[in-house]
């Protein structure tokens, strides 16, 4: 990251909803590496939990990178080691276990948004918001192909239905967005759980008036009174200008 021009200030929460017995759910929060990471995991009791654990204490290893493309090539990296051995927790209990991962890689004044399921990346950038991820699942297929429409998208009987996962096979399937930071963007990593009840709308609105922590609390409260149907986590970046030498302040990034 290129510390001189910028600086971060990000938090996260996780919770297990009002339904679920278990929180699947994991994320990770190092500014210090330029590394921001949230998993859903899947697969039944105990397991999910298992598999996003592996995605978030893999990455947590990737420690500080020397250039961007050193930043994506140790994030791949782990993420594939992570893929294996989810593999090789599946196949000791006959199951199929597996996890979705959005993450957000910043360095040089540059950022990438990587994904694999439907944990979405969001980008709020002169005062709009702007989904960066792209759902992998079915009813995502549908409506790229014209054969729903949105509104039928909300009701749909697979809606939840996704189609690619960490885990779930030897090759994993990521797509990755990327482009120039600006100061004062905003970026919002989030699992569905979130955005199962909370609008576009609403996670800009709350983003751009408070604080990290506050608006990651506030929109999680949002969630448990809506009813929280699944677990929810959520991750958020804001971009300072950090000019005069200024550093990320590690004391701000917690979760």
């Amino acid at each position: 990251m290129n510390n001189v021009a910028l600086s971060f200030e990000s938090f996260g929460v996780s919770h297990r909803g009002c339904v679920r017995e278990l929180n699947e759910d994991s994320y990770l929060v190092e500014p210090e590496t330029g590394l921001w990471v949230v998993a859903d995991g899947m697969g039944g009791h105990d397991a999910g939990e298992v598999a996003s654990a592996s995605i978030v204490d893999h990455l947590a290893t990737i420690g500080i990178a020397s250039s961007a493309p050193d930043l994506r090539a140790r994030f791949e990296d782990r993420l594939s080691r992570a893929n294996a051995e989810i593999r090789r927790i599946s196949e000791s209990r006959g199951i199929t276990i597996g996890s979705t991962v959005a993450a957000l890689l910043a360095m040089d004044g540059r950022f990438a948004c990587l994904w694999a399921g439907d944990s979405r990346v969001y980008l709020i950038r002169n005062a709009s918001i702007s989904q960066i991820s792209k759902d992998h699942t079915e009813v995502q297929e549908l409506l790229d192909r014209g054969m729903i429409s949105a509104a039928e998208a909300l009701t749909w009987p697979r809606r939840n239905v996704i189609t690619h996962a960490v885990g779930v096979s030897n090759e994993i399937v990521i797509d990755f967005q990327q482009g120039e930071i600006m100061p004062g963007d905003i970026f919002v990593l989030s699992t569905d759980g979130l955005t199962a009840h909370v609008s576009d709308a609403e996670i800009e609105a709350a983003a751009v008036s408070a604080t990290p922590q506050a608006a990651c609390e506030n929109l999680l409260q949002t969630v448990l009174a809506r009813g929280g149907t699944d677990n929810v986590t959520i991750v958020l970046v804001k971009i300072g200008d950090g000019r005069h030498g200024a550093r990320p302040d590690p004391s701000r990034a917690v979760g």
